[in-house]
């Protein structure tokens, strides 16, 4: 039977997240937006938490927890609820660390999860979305070509986070047998990081093009198994991030209806708005729900596909979806309860719904 009751330990783990986003994350996001720049102190507390540590197993310097999706999820919602770009960015290791945690062979475990349980924050990536219409990571444009016990990668991916500054590409790209992931180390010839991008949203965090020209990486730099694991975990995350950017607008646009009066009551009193605000709740706690199956299936090992799609393949896309389109309703009621309001940067909803609108084309940004 499905349980969504946190245990203990997941609700230390949340209340722990909750607090440093609350208190160190939410005083300086409209700022770092602004600024186009996250305080790099403020990642090293983030850091020091051991977020990312706690992932990785004991035998390679980390916490040696087991790795659990439902719990990388609460992380998500919470650090999304302070702000999306700083959440990507304290997040980005992620990427690396845990698709080699999951899938990587014990020589790239020991080669790459060591790097990742040092003192200080250390950058990790993936290359994932590329640069054109109508994207779909099944049918990707780089491609991975065997040759001489070796691959070469060609390709343009865009949207890659802290590509700059990153020790490791982890790049999804299309090989003879399928969707392929490589790990490339940051200076493999043939990798370039082109620019960082000017976004609508995501302003504070960097992310950047990234060029793949004949860029070869030996057979042993590719991750093999159930890759479509990886897949759903970058769902789930992007999902929770999305709740947690809707329940940062529904909070605050609700506390903003309590306080504003016209014509003698409060705005919140108004039907419409009262309404509103009611839909925008509901909507959050079903993309919560739905988000949690999917977490929940993948931690119950239902990720093995049956047919052409498995339990947790099924959820995770429904969740990642409904999340997408529910994030930037909600956003987008938030400005509308704020009035004019809404539309100016003295408050942060404005900040909210440029960020959510991005969901709807985001793909492995995240990973938990």
């Amino acid at each position: 039977m499905v349980n969504f009751q946190p245990t203990d330990e997941q609700q230390l783990i949340r209340k722990t997240v909750a607090s440093f986003t609350r208190e160190q994350i939410r005083p300086v996001a409209r700022d770092a937006d602004e600024a186009g720049q996250i305080p790099h102190s403020l990642i090293q507390q983030a850091w020091e938490l051991g977020i990312v540590q706690s992932t990785i197993p004991e035998a390679f310097g980390g916490a040696g927890e087991t790795p659990s999706v439902i719990t990388g999820a609460l992380v998500c919602e919470e650090l999304g609820w302070g702000d999306l770009s700083i959440a990507l960015h304290i997040l980005a290791p992620w990427l690396v660390t845990q698709p080699v945690a999951v899938l990587g062979s014990e020589e790239q475990q020991r080669q790459v999860l060591p790097v990742y349980v040092g003192e200080t924050f250390t950058a990790g990536t993936a290359a994932v979305m590329e640069p054109r219409f109508g994207f779909d990571i099944n049918e990707l444009s780089t491609t991975a070509t065997h040759h001489n016990g070796d691959f070469i990668l060609n390709g343009i991916k865009c949207f890659v986070p802290l590509a700059a500054e990153a020790q490791r590409v982890l790049v999804y790209a299309r090989s003879e047998d399928g969707l392929g992931m490589f790990l490339v180390p940051q200076g493999t010839t043939g990798l370039t990081v082109i620019e960082r991008e000017k976004n609508m949203g995501l302003k504070a965090v960097a992310t950047y093009e990234v060029k793949l020209e004949n860029c070869r990486v030996p057979t042993a730099a590719r991750l093999t198994g159930n890759l479509s694991s990886i897949l759903n975990r970058s769902r789930v995350a992007l999902a929770s991030l999305a709740v947690g950017v809707a329940r940062a607008a529904f909070e605050y646009a609700r506390d903003y209806a309590k306080e504003r009066r016209a014509f003698g009551t409060a705005i919140a009193q108004k039907q419409a708005i009262a309404f509103m605000l009611a839909e925008m709740a509901t909507e959050i706690d079903a993309a919560r729900l739905l988000t949690w199956e999917a977490a929940w299936k993948i931690d119950a090992g239902q990720d093995t596909p049956v047919g052409a799609l498995s339990a947790a393949t099924r959820e995770a896309c429904l969740a990642k979806n409904y999340a997408a389109s529910m994030v930037l309703k909600v956003t987008d009621n938030a400005v509308q309860v704020l009035g004019g309001h809404g539309y100016i940067r003295d408050h942060p909803v404005e900040l909210w719904l440029r960020n959510g609108r991005g969901f709807a084309t985001f793909e492995g940004l995240a990973m938990v």
